[in-house]
């Protein structure tokens, strides 16, 4: 028997052995596990179910205040948003996003910082005459043209260079009465003071008017009865309005004549941009001629007029064109170079929600917080805005997906009863009361789509939006498009249900038995 009790005394202890140890190593395997290892199943199942957030209700993915509390899509095939538990305002007016929130929305942020604004300034624009350098060739007097030394349009001009030859009875009647005058006043200057000094006022006279025609003669000297006209500057022909042989009339211009060696681009500036344009500010123009080229120019006129239908002022630049590459009539891009060399706090334009109301970035604040900042804006460039007010440098600002955020900050804002607990079973529904427009019916979803006008009680505008219906039999005998007095109830956190419905015209009501199921 001793063997025996030996040998069970033997079993006893190795057993307690292998207990013990079975305890230590749990004991051991109890802190979390160090980085890079792995989980049990059990573990991750805890892990998740601990994870796992309450969803409190469905929103507009426009950011309407429009709710539902099971998952839907709006109109437009998009689907509505869940709304979480943890998702609520916290008291400086930020939204709470959870991380896994951010990284689906896609949400970038970027730092406000100090930079110089590259407000350029771009405008179109066209290539017309410098109107300063433009002549025209109209005798004085009546004649034909007898030659033209110059018979084409385009062909280029010196100063001096004859341009045609003309003949003229007029011309030739004034020369012979100024030469007759002439005459008469050497003959009887000793005979006949009188007559002399009659003679001597006519030839004067005469004299004066071929100057007025700008047909000079020396005196004693005779006018020659061809008379050829020279080219008054340097240039190239624009008009030629007459042919060898035709007769003129005093004053009709028979060419006009152009010096393109400095032209005219005459841009539009809008209204928003001219208080950044002066009078003497460089500038830069392309042609679509020559899109590998930039031509230097200057503002040296700004107009004093505004074109009431396109709201925008002309400009004029001054190009030197020696090379006559720019021809009148060419399309123009002008860029001229505004804004200040002194830095200035700036966001990217991407981060400024501006709804034409209000103009709002929002700040990343930690811990998934972001906060709706109303800023003021000053210059803006090609890919940053100047902020005078609201945004420091070293902020961090929301650069995408900051339009949803934002709205999702207005809705639980405008809602944020609904985020709290859940009134009691015993409190009875806020009813509400609207007017509006009856647009469908949704039998499956035994929902309706309405359009109604502002509901100052829940802060709503005029919209369209879809409600849950207590009862089928409310809209059975409504037609889209019908005129109604509606009323709804606020039964849970999102969840609005028309309960009683007439039309506008005064038609009976129909009124729902109980409150039905959404």
């Amino acid at each position: 028997m001793k063997p025996a009790v030996r040998l069970s005394l033997a079993a006893v202890a190795v057993a307690l052995a292998l207990g013990t140890g079975y305890w230590a190593g749990s004991r051991r395997a109890d802190p979390a596990p160090a980085a890079g290892g792995t989980t049990t199943a059990a573990e991750s199942t805890a892990a998740g179910a601990g994870s796992e957030r309450q969803i409190l209700y469905y929103r507009n993915p426009m950011g309407l205040p429009d709710t539902s509390p099971v998952p839907k899509k709006d109109s437009m095939g998009m689907d509505y948003l869940p709304v979480y538990a943890d998702d609520k305002p916290d008291d400086s007016g930020a939204v709470v996003v959870s991380p896994a929130r951010v990284q689906t929305l896609g949400v970038k942020t970027a730092v406000a910082e100090m930079r110089v604004v590259g407000a350029a300034v771009r405008a179109v624009g066209r290539v017309e005459l410098n109107e300063r350098a433009v002549v025209d060739v109209a005798p004085r007097f009546e004649g034909w043209i007898e030659r033209l030394h110059v018979n084409a349009v385009g062909d280029p001009v010196r100063r001096g260079q004859p341009l045609f030859t003309i003949y003229s009875p007029e011309l030739l009647s004034a020369s012979e009465e100024l030469r007759i005058a002439e005459r008469l006043q050497r003959d009887s200057a000793a005979t006949d003071p009188i007559a002399s000094e009659a003679a001597r006022r006519l030839a004067n006279a005469t004299r004066e008017r071929l100057q007025n025609w700008q047909v000079g003669m020396p005196r004693g000297s005779e006018i020659a009865q061809r008379q050829t006209f020279h080219s008054p500057a340097n240039g190239v022909v624009l008009e030629k309005n007459a042919v060898q042989g035709a007769r003129f009339m005093p004053g009709e211009a028979v060419y006009r004549i152009a010096d393109l060696a400095k032209v005219w681009v005459i841009a539009d500036i809008f209204e928003r941009d001219l208080a950044r344009v002066r009078v003497g500010q460089p500038a830069s123009v392309t042609l679509d001629a020559f899109p590998d080229r930039r031509f230097d120019a200057k503002i040296g006129y700004l107009y004093p007029t505004l074109n009431v239908e396109t709201r925008s002022t002309r400009i004029r630049l001054e190009l030197d064109n020696r090379e006559g590459l720019l021809r009148p009539g060419m399309f123009a891009h002008v860029e001229l170079a505004s804004g200040s060399p002194t830095p200035r706090v700036t966001v990217p334009t991407s981060a400024v929600i501006d709804d034409g109301v209000r103009q709002v970035v929002l700040i990343a604040l930690d811990e998934g917080r972001f906060k709706p900042q109303p800023v003021r804006l000053g210059e803006r460039g090609t890919e940053h805005v100047e902020v005078l007010e609201g945004v420091e440098a070293g902020d961090r600002v929301v650069t995408s997906a900051n339009f949803l955020i934002d709205s999702e900050s207005q809705l639980k804002a405008a809602l944020s009863n609904l985020t709290d607990a859940a009134p009691a079973p015993a409190a009875a529904p806020a009813t509400y009361e609207a007017e509006g427009t009856f647009d469908a019916v949704d039998p499956a979803t035994n929902t309706v789509t309405l359009t109604h006008g502002d509901i100052p009680a829940l802060q709503w505008p005029a919209m369209t939006m879809d409600f849950a219906v207590a009862s089928p039999e409310l809209v059975a005998d409504l037609a889209p498009g019908t005129p109604v007095r509606f009323e709804f109830e606020q039964r849970q956190p999102g969840e609005f249900v028309v309960t009683k419905v007439e039309k506008a015209n005064g038609a009976k009501p129909a009124a729902a038995n109980g409150h039905g199921s959404h």
